[in-house]
């Protein structure tokens, strides 16, 4: 088992992480550092794309990778919110009904699949994803701390789903898509055998501690007031331009808050500049938006980005 590295260096510990969740999802740096920012920045993570591209890979590959409880969950049309956070049944022993756990009190939950359970299900996750508790029969229950869900979906995949709502959507702090391999790596990864082994024997290389330790670094992360405006014109764009139904919500601008000085610990930076303004603004705010001329995820995307070089820079 590889040591976990000390969050007193944070470049070489986020380092650490992301080539480890590189063995086995070749080629996506761009994507890995990006799941990293997420977890840095206190966020739950929707890997949304087609089949076969190494969605789930990538969430158990950050899983192993941080050495946390970790429990996969596969949301199926006859899931039950009790499936999920848990049940409370009489015990004769102590004559009072106990509550027992579901897998949701886990440090990382994979919601593999996630539309495919019904909305009664998926809203089970808002408080969980929000506030970290459950609400079991009057009674809140805390979740273990880290708490992360790594879901994922197929956006291409309509029959026997339930798209999720805007205000699940809005949990998520960022929409990642993977897309196809270079060439080079997929040959690599055919010759090679696929990942399988590579990921069964994934060892961590960071421990919860670790983990919270860095967040608290990227609270320290220097965000001018300039840089602030410009994220608020940006959203405030969003909501006063004819082009959008939906604007950014005020959690939404809060999470490009907390990305933006992720991102810039992860580049070894203790201040955040435009450039990581712009870099994150696709992942973090298209699928909090929604278009009046309707649109997928890429839509949303391409509609973010021409708003970020339509908004002045700050100098």
């Amino acid at each position: 088992m590889q040591l976990s590295i000390s969050a007193s260096d944070p470049v070489s510990s986020i380092r650490a992480l992301e080539t480890n969740v590189a063995r086995v999802i070749q080629g996506k740096e761009g994507a890995v550092r990006l799941a990293a920012v997420c977890l840095l920045a206190r966020g739950h993570i929707l890997i949304e794309d087609v089949p076969g591209v190494g969605k789930t890979t990538l969430a158990h590959a950050i899983a192993r990778s941080l050495g946390l409880a970790f429990h996969r969950i596969q949301f199926t049309s006859d899931l039950l919110p009790s499936d999920i956070i848990g049940v409370s049944i009489f015990s004769q022993e102590k004559q009072a009904f106990e509550f027992l756990p579901g897998p949701l009190f886990s440090n990382v939950v994979l919601a593999d699949e996630i539309n495919r359970a019904s909305p009664k299900t998926q809203s089970a996750l808002l408080e969980a994803m929000s506030d970290h508790k459950v609400s079991v029969e009057r009674k809140r229950y805390t979740l273990p701390e880290p708490f992360i869900v790594l879901a994922t979906q197929n956006p291409l995949e309509f029959h026997g789903t339930f798209p999720l709502p805007e205000s699940q959507l809005d949990r998520f702090l960022m929409s990642l898509r993977l897309g196809y391999p270079p060439v080079e790596d997929e040959r690599r990864l055919l010759l090679g055998g696929g990942v399988e082994e590579v990921l069964e024997n994934l060892e961590p290389v960071m421990t919860g501690d670790d983990l919270l330790a860095l967040r608290e670094r990227v609270t320290k992360v220097q965000v001018t007031e300039k840089l602030v405006d410009y994220m608020l014109a940006l959203a405030e764009k969003t909501r006063q331009s004819s082009d959008f139904i939906l604007g950014v919500s005020t959690r939404g601008l809060q999470s490009l808050y907390r990305s933006v000085q992720a991102y810039a610990l992860a580049e070894g930076r203790d201040y955040a500049v435009p450039d990581d303004v712009q870099r994150l603004a696709s992942p973090v705010l298209a699928h909090r938006i929604l278009l009046k001329r309707g649109g997928d995820l890429d839509a949303a995307r391409r509609a973010i980005e021409g708003l970020v070089a339509s908004v002045p820079v700050p100098i």
